[in-house]
């Protein structure tokens, strides 16, 4: 049975019960979804939330899914700190996808004329209080390049004007949006189609930094360790994925703009926006009893999707010119960071490691964090241990000027004046050497319990007494 959002539920259902919880109460799609995952997460709690009652809405919503790194390493087959090296290898190993006939494809259980086409029946949540209104924000979009023939997708932002109506919003280089301006050129309409609800696999393979346009399809056939299955779209020549929840089918305007936002995007501001293309959406095909997907904007699932992708990417860009690297890592509570360790050989392996990384990462890295391998990038206190005692800042800190921008999404591209204006500026990047000298300089050692009378410590014995337990000494 081919991987989906569902085989994947029940995968992680099996290896944690409380992860995912069921909201079997109505709730309003404006702030009603994400007031769950932001009353939660006050109790330190990320279970994925499936809404069995939309209000409006003819379909569930399952959101808060990818909050864990646990749940990326469960449907990767490895441990924690393993998933930057599994998640690059995976990639240089793509799986080309595969076409099934119209009868193997779940998706296509149900069909919604264009004349029924109602954007509104899904339920589209409205994520943070200054939103501009209801956003796709798990919607992989597929579009082919007239040139190349090549079909890309991505993951954008879909703000929803209307009941046929919502916008796309390009950044910089986004693939999608130089090939929206090749047909804006030629005058003509855009084919697309946006998949919404599968596998993480396919989720975070389109989001993966994949060189060049196209790739996405056999990225996310590595990621899921199978081929991708495709079924022929309704009204396009586009291949769209076979057991997604739901597709929506439709066309990028090449001449009709439409303001848009704001939107509370993953670095926790509001920025962006502006005047954006319109898509036009002329057919629904879904499953039976199909489940919207969402990522809660600005929170914790949404950088950790963004992140997990970038460290698999600058994990083998990295490896590529310092062959020692031990990991590195994205984190989501700062996707700006990037933590690299390594067994330093030569002083240059920090510089390069480094530059590698901000070079994957052009537009979104800001502070690269190079550690020896003995420190575990995945634990932020060891980090910041890493540099209190083996960073000095007048001889390890390196700045760039003008790294990052102009504009964007991180609010340091930006100059702002008490009128509200803001005007795009380029912003630095810094590299810090939190690592001990190179051999054959002998620098102090780090005071740690020998290994193996760790791995003595029997665990089993421990007992919780209680203060009747305690009495002979209380």
């Amino acid at each position: 049975m081919a991987q989906d959002l569902r085989t994947y539920l029940r995968q992680l259902a099996e290896f944690d019960k409380r992860s995912v919880r069921l909201v079997d109460k109505e709730v309003d799609p404006r702030f009603g979804i994400t007031g769950y995952a932001a009353a939660l997460a006050e109790k330190g709690e990320y279970p994925a939330l499936l809404f069995n009652r939309v209000k409006g809405a003819d379909f569930a919503c399952v959101s808060n899914l990818l909050t864990e790194y646990e749940r990326i390493a469960l449907y990767l087959g490895c441990e924690v700190q393993d998933i930057p090296r599994v998640y690059g290898e995976k990639l240089q190993k793509p799986i080309a996808p595969v076409v099934v006939e119209r009868s193997q494809a779940k998706v296509k259980e149900n069909v919604i004329a264009e004349q029924d086409v109602d954007l509104g029946k899904l339920p589209i949540p409205v994520h943070n209080e200054m939103d501009g209104g209801p956003y796709l924000s798990a919607g992989v979009m597929i579009i082919r390049d007239p040139d190349s023939g090549l079909i890309n997708a991505g993951i954008y932002r879909h703000q929803i004007f209307n009941a046929t109506d919502m916008g796309v919003w390009f950044l910089g280089a986004h693939h999608g949006g130089l090939i929206y301006k090749k047909y804006k050129k030629m005058g003509k309409p855009a084919p697309i189609a946006i998949a919404l609800g599968h596998h993480p696999g396919f989720v975070m393979g389109s989001v993966s930094r994949v060189q060049g346009i196209g790739g996405e399809y056999e990225a996310a056939g590595a990621l899921m360790g199978e081929a991708l299955e495709l079924v022929q779209a309704e009204t396009s020549d586009l291949l769209v994925p076979a057991h997604a929840e739901i597709i929506l089918e439709g066309e990028i305007l090449p001449d009709e703009d439409h303001p848009e936002g704001p939107f509370g995007e993953w670095p926790g501001h509001y920025l962006g926006g502006g005047s954006v293309p319109t898509i036009r959406i002329k057919r629904i095909t879904h499953r039976n009893n199909a489940i919207f997907q969402d990522i809660v904007a600005s929170s914790r699932e949404h950088l950790v999707v963004g992140g997990v992708p970038r460290s698999g990417s600058i994990y083998q860009t990295v490896k590529e010119v310092v062959p020692s690297l031990k990991t590195v890592h994205v984190p989501f509570y700062a996707r700006m960071h990037c933590y690299i360790s390594l067994h330093k050989e030569r002083e240059a392996d920090v510089k390069k490691a480094a530059f590698a990384a901000l070079n994957t990462e052009q537009e979104n890295l800001r502070h690269i964090v190079v550690v020896d391998d003995d420190i575990d990038v995945f634990n932020g206190e060891e980090v910041a241990w890493a540099i209190g005692t083996r960073f000095d800042a007048e001889r390890d800190l390196l700045v760039i000027p003008k790294w990052n921008g102009p504009g964007g999404l991180l609010p340091t591209n930006w100059e702002y004046s008490k009128e509200g204006k803001n005007t795009p500026r380029m912003s630095a990047a810094a590299i810090v050497d939190a690592t001990k000298p190179a051999p054959p300089i002998v620098f102090p050692k780090r005071a740690v319990v020998p290994r193996e009378h760790i791995d003595l410590a029997d665990l089993e014995v421990l007992t919780e007494p209680g203060t009747d337990g305690l009495g002979k000494w209380l």
